[in-house]
């Protein structure tokens, strides 16, 4: 399993788009937005060597030193299998 957090998501989406939208937005809609579009990529990316699998999008969970820790409000907010499944 691998685990990916992204943690510029705002910066992100303030270079892909006007400042302004960037500066209006919530630092929740730019990682909304910012995951959803990197797990559609991921997604195609790991088909494309021939891999298949699952990829999610999970709130509530974070890495502290060499510990997974859940924490209240765990939630899986996405899931896409990949390659998709009209492949």
């Amino acid at each position: 399993m691998i685990l990916v957090k992204i943690t510029n998501a705002t910066d992100v989406v303030a270079s892909k788009t006007h400042k302004l939208f960037a500066k209006i937005t919530s630092e929740k809609i730019d990682e909304n937005l910012v995951e959803a579009e990197v797990i559609k990529q991921m997604g195609a990316d790991l088909a494309s060597f021939g891999l298949k699998g699952e990829i999610a999008i999970v709130k509530g969970i974070d890495i502290e030193k060499d510990t997974l820790v859940t924490k209240k409000g765990f939630v899986v907010k996405k899931s896409q299998a990949f390659p998709s499944p009209e492949k």
